[in-house]
């Protein structure tokens, strides 16, 4: 996936060494004429297509910035309420995932979210402890989290 980012690069760099104008328009032109060419090139360079994985993890982006939001907001609702009226606990999440890195980034992604910590990982790497400012339920705690962030981890996949 790398080599395919230099390769898009140097061809974006010679295209305007070519036509000689490193203007925006023409920067920017290059770059498409050797995206089209990686693309035709795919099957004869490493890993896959390398424009996937990093639309996918722009998306992985989006989603933590909603969720952040979200979670900001349901905080700030707790920090103002008159009384306080929550349900602190701790709960155990059972990850699918299996690359370490693909764990690391799950724990740091409910780490920032504010009301949530990982506070350990077991040994096997498939169960996250977290805990949580506001609990509800399991179930609910475990869908919320399967459905945004780790759904989005799988999706990106760099081999």
């Amino acid at each position: 996936m790398a080599v395919q980012a230099l390769i898009n690069l140097l061809l974006t760099i010679v295209w305007c060494l070519i036509t000689m104008s490193f203007s925006f328009g023409n920067i920017l032109l290059g770059f498409l004429f050797g995206l089209g060419a990686i693309y035709m090139m795919r099957y004869f360079l490493p890993g896959r297509f390398y424009l996937r994985p990093l639309i996918k993890s722009i998306q992985l982006g989006m989603i933590f910035l909603v969720e952040l939001f979200k979670a900001n907001i349901d905080v700030l609702k707790i920090v103002l309420a008159p009384k306080i009226d929550i349900q602190p606990a701790f709960f155990a999440y059972p990850t699918k995932l299996n690359k370490d890195w693909e764990i690391s980034l799950l724990s740091m992604l409910i780490t920032l979210t504010p009301g949530t910590v990982v506070t350990a990982v077991s040994d096997d790497k498939k169960t996250l402890y977290i805990h949580a400012i506001n609990f509800s339920s399991v179930e609910e705690e475990v869908n919320s989290i399967h459905s945004t962030f780790e759904k989005a981890i799988k999706e990106i996949g760099i081999r």
